[in-house]
């Protein structure tokens, strides 16, 4: 029998999975339902902030009705007593950030068809009409295999389009510095072009295990951000092809009117090229799916192809 410690509404905690600064994440389960869930359920000492309840209400808003392969789906959110949680697909899985600091080498085999995902999961999200604003390596889980899941939208914001992108206001400074693109720093009006910068930054780290910038304080770092030079990606890896480099490069320009106007540019592109010159070698007992899809820009608009 379950204690009721165990039990937060219709679902009984089977497994801590991980604690972050404001949440920790359980494995769940509901009745006699077969399907796991991942519960979310803010940190004891912040449950009666009224900003962290928000940020999971904004979370629910935002991902509730997103139906994509690679996008994490999210069901709920409930309040049991005290206790604000939300109820998502469980998909246990390491985000890239850990997988990174296993070293570039070990996941190098994967990047192609993370890339490939991970940019299929943004445009998505872009068509839906919202922008991530916290693009990064910890916000995609990746599996074995590379599947991708695009998590987190706690920050994400609705973005204008055609005429009443010209009424709309600027955004309030958000993000992780490390990522953040210098509209996003300025606290302009922002596109889905910000999310590009951000996985510019993102796909320089993963295939080099660097990041683009960093500083010995935040104002610098962010200052690099707005006028630095974008460091010559081939310098840390010399197996990148020129013209991979040259996309991420393309990504990653100051001004945003010089990125690829949409994720779906960058995702045409990056089909046509290799990121290797030379294919690093797949581990013994590891199989490695095809990194092209047949999906199409308006199987992406609906959410992928069926089945996917």
């Amino acid at each position: 029998m379950s204690r009721a410690r165990d039990l937060l509404g219709p679902y009984r905690l089977a497994r801590l999975i991980r604690v972050g600064n404001t949440t920790a994440v359980w494995e769940a389960i509901k009745g006699n339902d077969p399907t796991r869930y991942a519960l979310k359920i803010i940190r004891e000492d912040l449950r009666k902030d009224k900003t962290e309840i928000a940020a999971l209400k904004h979370e629910l808003e935002v991902g509730q009705k997103l139906k994509h392969k690679n996008v994490i789906h999210i069901f709920e959110f409930n309040t049991e007593g005290s206790v604000p949680y939300l109820v998502l697909e469980l998909f246990e899985c390491p985000n890239l950030k850990l997988l990174l600091r296993q070293g570039v080498a070990e996941l190098a085999y994967l990047v192609p068809r993370i890339i490939d995902q991970s940019a299929e999961a943004l445009f998505y999200l872009h068509e839906q009409g919202w922008i991530h604003r916290d693009v990064k390596p910890d916000n995609f889980l990746v599996n074995d295999d590379g599947l991708v899941k695009l998590i987190d939208f706690a920050i994400s914001e609705r973005y204008k389009r055609g005429i009443g992108a010209l009424f709309s206001f600027g955004s309030k400074v958000q993000g992780t510095r490390s990522y953040m693109s210098p509209e996003q720093i300025r606290g302009k009006r922002l596109d889905p072009r910000a999310d590009l910068y951000s996985f510019g930054c993102m796909l320089f780290e993963l295939v080099s295990g660097k990041l683009p910038y960093t500083g010995t304080t935040a104002d610098e770092l962010l200052t690099k951000h707005l006028n630095a030079p974008i460091p010559p990606l081939g310098v840390f890896n010399e197996n990148i092809t020129p013209e991979f480099a040259n996309l991420v490069k393309k990504t990653m320009q100051k001004r945003k009117e010089d990125r690829p106007a949409s994720m779906w540019d960058f995702v045409k592109e990056f089909r046509t090229m290799r990121v290797y010159k030379i294919m690093p070698k797949v581990p013994e007992g590891k199989i490695v799916l095809p990194r092209e899809t047949s999906v199409s820009f308006d199987d992406l608009k609906k959410g992928g192809p069926k089945g996917g």
